[in-house]
């Protein structure tokens, strides 16, 4: 049995449903992708499977049991809003936070100073949050929520308000997270992240599950529209090539769009008669393209 279970949860707010009939189970050591837009009923969702609110109809199981004050412990929440006190010391706070979950300080002040050597930030152990960059801010919001070794993790927006450099970092310690075992809900807005971090995914739109599974599947449900296409020289006639959308030139060469997917022979000969060939490329559909596809224009990000 899988250590996260959600099946036909509903949630509803007076006449509205925030959440319609939501299914979907995470394995251990696995990310499962939690998309949607503003309101769809991702933080709904994510609320429930911490427990903070209960659902109206439906089951969530950990580890086959319902939630209980002894699953507390098991859970770690990285929420978009962050929450930490601006003016205590960051060793106080997580220290408190870890035993609140149950362990002992010792453990917990032990656990600290490992993240913080990890993410090379020893130093902030007695500094206050309100000292620090919003990044190196998100960096301890993201170990109170593991310092307790949790089993069940959900990230919501983890990577928000970090450089390139510190999102590489962070991402590597979530897959570390998940090479160890744990079970991670993870929901962004970031499409590439998911189609890196993810195997599984459920976007919901207006509080309904439209699109759900195993992201490799999923994207073949959808048409490949797109050549990436880059030559020594340039190549003239693509446009007036049967089949072909568009043609945009970039510095690496040119993208075309296509009605489907044969057209790319058509342009691969026609390119191989006027030029060497650097780089060809019927590109799958990205997240993003799905995405924007399935919720139609009601994406109000």
């Amino acid at each position: 049995m899988n250590p996260l279970i959600v099946e036909n949860v509903v949630k509803q707010y007076g006449d509205k449903t925030a959440v319609n009939g939501i299914s979907f189970e995470v394995g251990e050591g696995e990310i499962y992708g939690l998309l949607g837009a503003n309101g769809a009923g991702k933080t709904t969702t994510m609320r429930m499977v911490l427990g903070l609110i209960y659902q109206d109809e439906g089951e969530i199981l950990y580890n086959g049991k319902p939630y209980s004050n002894d699953q507390l412990r098991n859970l770690g929440y990285l929420p978009e809003e962050r929450g930490l006190y601006p003016k205590i010391r960051i060793s106080d706070q997580l220290i408190y936070l870890a035993q609140l979950r149950g362990i002992s300080k010792k453990d917990a002040d032990q656990n600290l100073k490992r993240w913080l050597d990890r993410f090379e930030v020893p130093e902030y152990y007695n500094k206050k949050i309100e000292e620090l960059s919003k990044g190196n801010q998100q960096k301890i919001g993201f170990i109170a929520s593991v310092i307790h070794k949790p089993k069940i993790v959900i990230l919501d927006e983890a990577f928000s308000g970090l450089d390139p450099v510190n999102v590489e970092l962070l991402k590597s310690t979530v897959k570390e997270l998940r090479d160890s075992g744990t079970t991670i809900l993870f929901s962004t807005h970031r499409m590439e992240h998911v189609e890196e971090l993810c195997r599984n995914i459920t976007i919901l739109h207006r509080s309904n599950v439209v699109l759900k599974g195993n992201l490799k599947e999923i994207k073949k449900q959808f048409p490949k529209e797109r050549v990436i296409l880059s030559t020594e020289k340039e190549v003239s006639g693509l446009e007036q090539l049967s089949g072909v959308t568009h043609v945009d030139r970039h510095e690496y060469g040119y993208e075309i769009g296509i009605s489907n997917e044969a057209v790319g022979a058509d342009i691969l000969r026609h390119a191989l008669a006027q030029s060497e060939i650097r780089r060809f490329e019927i590109k799958e559909p990205t997240l993003n393209e799905i995405f924007i596809k399935t919720v139609g224009g009601d994406s109000h990000e």
